[in-house]
């Protein structure tokens, strides 16, 4: 199989892997590894799911690399099957009595580790206190404004591929950016 140059686009890389290069999709694999990833481990919160659903991803990507429109953001469509591989496998999960950790004496194994990894009962009122300050100041954000920084902040998506998503110009979404950010200031100066 012919070696792929290190600079070609996502656009000849797809091409080429839609081909039959091997080489070409693992550019396109070892490029885009950082934000599936990234993803994954963000839905699924442990580091061996989140291995596992990128590569379930990165194989529905290779099975569906002949779907791709390329005049769409190869980003945004691998980061929405990542997404939505992500979310299966969240269905998927089944939940495990708390008996199930019991050894035959009764005593329960996972009972001491629970103890030392949860957070104390003000640990968790003081964080569920930051989430509503922090959102009742999102809430008075612009729909734009709010949609901005949820692509930004929370998808992940660079201000390109936002401003691809949205169908505006880059400075428009930077722009838009700064002003929610300086907005969300003066919003959590009021709500104080």
């Amino acid at each position: 199989m012919p070696t792929v140059a290190e600079n070609l686009t996502t656009n000849e890389l797809i091409l080429l892997s839609q081909a039959g290069n091997d080489q070409a999709f693992k550019q396109l694999v070892q490029v885009n590894l950082p934000l599936i990833y990234g993803i994954c481990l963000r839905y699924l919160g442990n580091t061996e799911d989140a291995e596992d659903a990128a590569q379930d991803s990165f194989l529905k990507i290779w099975r569906n690399l002949w779907k791709v429109d390329l005049k769409r953001s190869f980003r945004i469509w691998a980061a929405e099957i990542t997404k939505n591989t992500c979310l299966d496998i969240l269905k998927r999960r089944r939940t495990v009595p708390f008996s199930a950790f019991e050894n035959d004496e009764g005593e329960n194994y996972l009972a001491d580790t629970l103890e030392s990894t949860l957070e104390s009962p003000a640990q968790s009122a003081e964080r569920s206190l930051l989430r509503r300050f922090l959102y009742s100041a999102v809430i008075r954000l612009s729909p734009a404004y709010q949609k901005v920084l949820s692509l930004y902040y929370q998808e992940g998506y660079n201000f390109r591929e936002i401003a691809k998503k949205l169908g505006e110009p880059l400075h428009t979404v930077k722009s838009r950016h700064r002003r929610a950010i300086l907005n969300l200031r003066l919003n959590l100066e009021k709500i104080k």
